[in-house]
C-alpha cells in the first residue's frame, strides 16, 4: 500500500517563501587579529566569503567539503596557470549560491607570480576581487 498523497498537498492559501531573500548573516572576521568582531550581511558577507574561499587550500582541511577552496597552482608552468587560473577561480567562488557569475578575468604576470582580477556578479551587486598565485615556474 502506497503512502503517497492522492491530492495536491499545497493549498491555495499556502505561501511559498523564497529563501534567497533572507539575510545571510555571518561573523565578521578580523584576519589581522585572528578574531570575530560582530556580524555582517549582504555584499560585505559575500566579499568575505570570496576571500575565504580563495585563501583556503582545497582538499587540505577536513572541516571543509571537497568542493570548498582553491586548488593551489604554485609550482606550475606559466602557460598552465594562464589556462587554469580562471577555471579554478570560478570553480571556487561559484560554490556560494549568492554568486551568480564570474566575469572580466584578467591575468597579469610579475616575476614568479600571477595576479588575476575579476568581477563577481552577486545577488546584491558586483564585487571586484583578485587572486594572486606565487611560485610559478
Amino acid at each position: 500500500m502506497a503512502v503517497l498523497p492522492s491530492e495536491d498537498i499545497l493549498m491555495d492559501d499556502t505561501d511559498i517563501v523564497d529563501t534567497s531573500v533572507f539575510p545571510a548573516k555571518t561573523y565578521r572576521l578580523d584576519f589581522e587579529r585572528g578574531r570575530c568582531i560582530g556580524m555582517i550581511d549582504g555584499l560585505e558577507a559575500i566579499k568575505q566569503s570570496i576571500f575565504k574561499m580563495l585563501s583556503t587550500e582545497r582538499f587540505k582541511h577536513l572541516i571543509y567539503s571537497d568542493d570548498y577552496g582553491f586548488e593551489n597552482l604554485s609550482g606550475k608552468e606559466r602557460l598552465f596557470v594562464q589556462a587554469e587560473l580562471p577555471r579554478r577561480i570560478e570553480e571556487a567562488v561559484l560554490q556560494d549560491a549568492r554568486i551568480l557569475a564570474v566575469e572580466d578575468i584578467s591575468i597579469q604576470f610579475q616575476a614568479d607570480s600571477a595576479i588575476a582580477t575579476f568581477v563577481c556578479q552577486t545577488v546584491y551587486g558586483k564585487i571586484e576581487a583578485s587572486k594572486e598565485v606565487s611560485g610559478i615556474v
